[in-house]
């Protein structure tokens, strides 16, 4: 019998989340475990003091619940503050960007909801790798070398995560403290106690806005996902701050031409690009904290409703995506990040912990609605993705791609809806991404008429197959309702993992 299948970016995740389903964990129990590994294995992408998005499926349940695990601006933002210590725009990196770590409150709620085993066995993979050591890949290896010059500026940072050769071996042994600790006690001493004072402390040496009042009030929040009727599936994603209304957006705009004209090809990029420009001007004028402005729901799915957006954002984000199922019929799809590659680029003395730079997509512009504010937080890129039919769940997808993750995600669903793919081909084949603005276009090599579409057109850029800068997206399917067939993106370092 079949108890469980998982599907993550790196191994060594799946791994993790294949033993906890042998060991009586579920789903929710086994991903937790994954993403756990992936802060320690995939620094580049996410870490411990990022923030957590995931749509649950519960075993049983009629609909599916979301979590918002978005950390908040610290009191101390503001425009006026920015802009005192000489900024125009908000910086891409450094202490203003550090946000309230959103992920280990996420784990707490998401065990505490759902899980059964508690988050002691649930860490105990990443605690131990984190300690022993980990063999860094190719990717990360390069990852690595290209950071140097950022990292470099914070020497805490730099000892940690030097450039290194793939083969050789790793260690956060800081990092392993600060799991087990968790593991142990629980998530409060990691917000109020002292591993939450020392990240405190940290931003406060590098004059940032967090507060021992900031760490002491996470707020992740349970949410019902917003849908939208695509084809023959109800497609779900996040609410605001997310920028999932983008992802459906783009699906209300697209649904209107035949699946025909959805065949991979210059047509449907030039397709995209008509939806991109209507969908992302629209994230960019309104999506941004709820609780702070409403956020209208009715002009994303309008397929006639357009604004020109008024500035182009960040384009970084790296991320990672896994899904998990389990035989008692618990379906989850989460992302979590650390916003850029290796986030703010400060880790924490002494903790081992890696503080994400998600501030940086807020403005300072006073008339902005993403506007920087204390204790807000900001349009976010984080959306996993969930699929229903006939009133029972038929996928989870997702993928890491920061700005283009709606993108990524509609292409991927393309694939399983209207050309009848299998998860792993609908992962896996060639993509495009339509860059911030609009103004370039980066299309694998062997994505169909790549090569005459550049000729042709100056703004695209051609990738090599299986480039990584087009997202590592994961998806399990699950046939009549009972039969899991699963993805893994080979653009990332990852595999689908089956546990009977």
């Amino acid at each position: 019998m079949t108890k469980g299948v998982i599907a993550t970016p790196h191994r060594l995740a799946s791994e993790a989340g294949a033993q906890v389903l042998r060991d009586g964990g579920n789903a929710i129990d086994a991903a937790i475990a994954a993403d756990a590994v992936l802060c320690v294995v995939y620094p580049q992408m996410t870490s411990v003091g990022g923030d957590l998005m995931a749509i649950v499926w519960p075993a049983g349940a009629s609909a599916p619940v979301g979590l918002i695990g978005a950390g908040r601006s610290g009191e101390l933002a503001s425009i006026d503050a920015a802009r005192s210590r000489g900024h125009d725009a908000m910086p891409e990196r450094g202490p203003l960007t550090v946000t309230v770590p959103g992920t280990v409150e996420a784990w707490g709620r998401l065990i505490e909801r759902f899980g059964t085993l508690g988050l002691g066995p649930v860490l105990e993979s990443a605690a131990s790798l984190a300690q022993n050591g980990y063999v860094i890949t190719a990717q990360l290896s390069d990852s690595l070398k290209a950071a140097a010059g950022m990292l470099v500026r914070e020497p805490t940072a730099y000892a940690l995560y030097p450039p290194m050769d793939g083969g050789m071996l790793l260690r956060n042994p800081d990092l392993a403290s600060v799991l087990q600790d968790i593991g142990r006690n629980g998530i409060n001493g990691f917000y109020r106690g002292e591993v939450g004072a020392t990240i405190v402390a940290a931003i406060k040496r590098r004059d940032g806005f967090i507060t021992a009042r900031d760490m002491a009030s996470p707020s992740s929040q349970w949410v019902e996902p917003v849908g939208m009727q695509y084809r023959d599936v109800t497609v779900l994603e996040l609410p605001p701050p997310t920028q999932g209304l983008t992802a459906l957006a783009l699906l209300t705009r697209l649904q209107r031409l035949p699946p025909a004209e959805l065949a991979a090809g210059p047509g449907l990029i030039a397709a995209y690009r008509a939806a991109r420009d209507a969908a992302y001007g629209l994230r960019d004028r309104l999506i941004s904290d709820p609780d702070f402005a409403p956020v209208p729901t009715e002009p994303f799915l309008d397929p006639d409703a357009a604004v020109t957006a008024d500035s182009v954002g960040p384009d970084g984000g790296d991320t990672v995506y896994l899904c998990a199922a389990d035989e008692h019929g618990n379906l989850v799809s989460l992302i979590q990040s650390v916003a850029y590659d290796f986030g703010s680029g400060i880790v924490a003395e002494g903790t081992g912990i890696l503080l994400q730079n998600r501030g940086c997509y807020f403005k300072l512009d006073p008339a902005h609605v993403n506007r920087l504010e204390p204790r807000k937080r900001t349009m976010h890129t984080l959306i996993p993705a969930l699929a229903i039919k006939d009133g029972r769940p038929w996928a989870v997808f997702g993928s890491m791609g920061g700005d283009g993750q709606p993108q990524l995600h509609t292409q991927v669903l393309i694939n399983l809806v209207d050309h009848g793919l299998d998860p792993q081909e609908a992962v896996a084949r060639p993509r495009f991404r339509i860059r911030a603005g609009g103004q370039t276009v980066g299309v694998e090599a062997t994505y169909p008429g790549a090569a005459e579409l550049a000729r042709k057109d100056a703004s695209v850029q051609l990738l090599p197959q299986a480039h990584h800068t087009l997202g590592h997206a994961h998806a399990i399917v699950l046939d009549n309702h009972a039969v899991w067939r699963a993805g893994a993106d080979p653009r990332s370092d990852g595999s689908v993992e089956t546990v009977r």
